[in-house]
């Protein structure tokens, strides 16, 4: 895709983008089983500061944004597959004046609604600023897949839950994301359904 920073529409700290960032995409329809384990890889992403880019619309993605807003120092980057509402800068003045969030889009303001090509563009947008992945689930034959199977997350490594639903992912090379314990070490996650 290769978009340079300049042709962007950016409300916010242009420095996130030197910071190693994790992408974080989820498919919008996934099993519930899957919120408990994401939002412990949420909570690591800010006890250590790690930046996090994302679309965040599917409601997974929602809600793991809202919580990364709460802490002090975790830098975001958020990823419009529409152009920049003009009342942002009032809805996270706090935020954006703490130097942690960065708005970007490749879109007009006037462009106010998601579509399948901006969703495909920003999607396009997010796989080539990432550095690394965490997809917990991927389900197949959806948006995710499709940027999957494009090969625009090739070369970078990706980490994703122990689901047959993510089989694609691991016969790629996928890791599984293992949420630290208390003593730093990985824990051993169960997943039940």
């Amino acid at each position: 895709m290769n978009i340079a920073p300049e042709e962007l529409h950016t409300l916010g700290n242009l420095d996130l983008l030197t910071l190693p960032k994790t992408a974080f995409l989820c498919s919008r329809n996934y099993p519930g089983y899957i919120e408990h384990p994401t939002c412990l890889w949420a909570v690591e992403q800010r006890t250590n500061s790690h930046c996090v880019l994302s679309g965040f619309h599917s409601l997974l993605e929602q809600t793991v944004f809202r919580y990364l807003l709460q802490g002090e120092q975790q830098p975001i980057v958020y990823a419009l597959g529409r152009g920049m509402r003009t009342n942002m800068g009032l809805e996270y003045e706090a935020e954006l004046a703490a130097d942690r969030l960065l708005f970007l889009t490749p879109f007009e303001e006037e462009l106010t609604t998601i579509t399948q090509e901006t969703a495909d563009i920003r999607n396009l947008l997010i796989a080539e600023l990432a550095d690394q992945f965490f997809i917990p689930y991927m389900a197949a034959g959806g948006n995710l897949e499709r940027l999957f199977l494009s090969g625009a997350l090739d070369g970078k490594p990706i980490f994703t839950l122990d689901l047959a639903e993510n089989e694609p992912l691991f016969r790629a090379g996928a890791e599984l994301y293992q949420p630290e314990g208390l003593l730093g070490g990985p824990t051993i996650y169960s997943m039940s359904a």
